[in-house]
């Protein structure tokens, strides 16, 4: 019987092990995609291994050489419904090693079976509950006999019998990058977790039994050897390539001997707090899951919001407030949440244990928001009949922040529809929205026209005056962005805000905020619109006419009032509770404040 090994002890041998073959051992890097054109895809986080490394892939040289391995930050949320299972976490860490044009198939599969099975350097699996898959070949690239040829001397050489490496489609064992760049074949290495199947089997046998999980996949090696461009494989790389994986968790639960992933190590303490809030097994799963991911997404630097990253740590802390028995977590939990994460994962990620205040508030704030709008939305839901609308269900999800499963369940339970295909419609229109409104800058009007920027718009306009009468008229505009999640106002100003005047611009909004004032608009010949007082951008070419927004019932007592082309809310009691989240300088004599509702 294989001895047990910690999560840190995996971690620890693997990069020993490749470092023993000459390989650099990098650190991970953050868990949120670089912004750098080319570094990786269209995705919001790395979700493999080898993402960070793409240009080296694609033949760019690697300062640290040819050879690389790491432990990486990875987050999948494209099975995330079904998390709460015993194999399914949007977290994980991949284990990976990588040759840029340096070994290929023969030292890939060798070293890969060495640190598996060797009791000495590696994991210590016993080589006859090992089953290989390797490529079957198609209309692109000849049947990969090479990578079987190797796989039939390992296990001839260790004295396994029996079959156990099978041909299989370019559905289980072809690596591509899409329509176009590097791809290849690969072979996959899957474990017997019964102990019971060491004399080979069948082909038919093994589909049955990976399809029961009583064999799982644990390492995969993919050789990127061919180019594929618009679907078609043109011909061979000039540099072939080596990229390997394999799930830190996976590993943990083949080493632990279990057939849970919320039964090993990195889990134990997690599903005991969970189980303090939770009572069913499903939701206390995905309760440690969920906060789990979430820790790490903002120890990268990630806050709430409605939008892209944003989106995606607020649907998994609502999902897993959501499925607490009391629909809620309180502050006293979430620190227990916080501090186990950052004690498991002191060693190698650090950083978690030094952003454990900004991880705690952040999730405390979202807690208290979810508690807000939770009932509101099951409000609105109850007025609904047979079919939910995609445009009322993403209204829910997008301007009260009502996550989409939440209103799937309320349905299901109710024994109505939602029309998620609509859904989908209005959240890609919505984000190509977002996206065009945080790339503009807005003078006389607003780039993204949802109704969370429209509110933060209106508050910028009190946050404009608010500045002046604790400041002082010297305060000028230099510079305003709002997107769905925030405002950023740039103003002249010589020396950092103290904590008091910052205090005092909060009172001063929210002030107005809960005096209910109307906002209203006239239209004035440009001479005319001047002389009323109304602020304005210095040197800003305006029209003939000018539209002023006014914050009171008449322009000429109006709290605020400024040059704008709008749109705003029609009263300040829309607003929402008004709070400055940065104060910071942006070159000499300029100050930036930012600021959410």
């Amino acid at each position: 019987m294989q001895s047990q090994m910690t999560a840190q002890e995996i971690r620890r041998k693997f990069k020993e092990f490749f470092e023993s073959k000459k390989h650099a051992i990098l650190p991970s890097v953050s868990i949120v995609t670089s912004d750098e054109k080319g570094v990786t895809d269209a995705t919001l986080f790395n979700s493999a291994g080898m993402q960070p490394l793409i240009p080296y892939l694609l033949g760019k040289k690697h300062p640290s050489g040819t050879r690389v391995a790491s432990v990486q930050k990875c987050l999948r949320t494209v099975d995330i419904d079904d998390v709460g299972d015993n194999t399914h976490a949007t977290f994980f860490e991949m284990l990976g090693n990588w040759s840029f044009g340096d070994y290929f198939k023969k030292e890939a599969i060798e070293w890969s079976f060495e640190f598996l099975t060797s009791k000495e350097s590696g994991l210590g699996l016993d080589p006859r509950r090992l089953y290989v898959t390797v490529f079957e070949g198609d209309d692109n690239a000849p049947r990969d006999d090479e990578s079987f040829e190797i796989w039939k001397n390992i296990f001839a050489q260790a004295g396994v019998a029996g079959e156990r490496i099978y041909f299989m489609s370019a559905e289980d064992n072809w690596w591509s990058a899409g329509d176009n760049g590097p791809c290849g074949p690969d072979t996959e290495m899957f474990y017997d977790l019964t102990g019971t199947l060491t004399d080979g089997m069948s082909k038919t046998d093994f589909l049955v039994e990976n399809k029961s999980q009583q064999i799982v996949e644990i390492w995969n090696d993919v050789f990127m050897e061919y180019e594929k461009r618009d679907g078609k494989v043109v011909g061979k790389l000039s540099q072939r390539n080596v990229d390997t994986g394999a799930g830190l968790e996976r590993l943990s639960m083949v080493m632990q001997n279990t057939r849970d992933f919320f039964e090993i190590d990195l889990f134990a303490d997690l599903m005991k707090l969970a189980g303090k809030i939770a009572s069913e097994n499903k939701s206390q799963k995905i309760i440690t899951d969920h906060v789990r991911t979430s820790i790490f997404i903002i120890g990268d630097g990630v806050v709430p919001s409605n939008t892209d990253r944003g989106y995606v740590l607020r649907r998994l802390l609502r999902r897993a407030i959501f499925h607490t028995d009391k629909k809620d977590i309180s502050p006293e939990v979430v620190h227990d949440f916080v501090a186990s994460v950052a004690e498991t994962y002191i060693q190698t990620y650090p950083e978690i244990q030094n952003k454990v205040e900004t991880i705690e508030k952040t999730i405390n704030e979202e807690v208290e928001k979810f508690k807000k709008i939770f009932p509101q939305g099951l409000k609105i839901l109850a007025t609904f009949k047979k079919e939910i609308s995609g445009k009322d269900a993403f209204h829910l999800s997008s301007v009260m922040g009502f996550p989409i499963e939440m209103t799937i369940d309320f349905a299901r339970e109710n024994n109505m529809s939602v029309n998620i295909g609509e859904f989908l419609e209005e959240q890609k229109n919505h984000q190509n929205l977002s996206r065009a409104g945080a790339e503009q800058k807005f003078k006389g009007g607003l780039a993204s026209t949802d109704e969370m920027s429209v509110r933060l718009h209106t508050a910028t306009h009190l946050l404009h005056q608010a500045l002046h009468d604790v400041l002082g008229e010297h305060v000028e505009q230099k510079g305003s962005n709002i997107t769905p999640e925030r405002l950023r106002f740039d103003f002249s100003h010589t020396q950092k805000m103290t904590d008091e005047e910052k205090t005092k611009v909060e009172d001063i909004v929210n002030e107005k905020i809960s005096a209910k004032i109307p906002v209203n608009k006239v239209v004035l010949p440009k001479a005319q619109a001047e002389k009323t007082g109304a602020r304005h951008l210095f040197g800003e070419k305006y029209g003939d006419e000018v539209s002023i927004y006014f914050i009171g019932d008449e322009l000429e007592n109006a709290y605020s009032k400024e040059f704008c082309g709008g749109p705003h809310v029609q009263n300040t009691s829309e607003l929402g509770h008004f709070k400055i989240i940065k104060e910071e300088a942006v070159s000499a004599g300029v100050r930036r404040i930012k600021a959410i509702i």
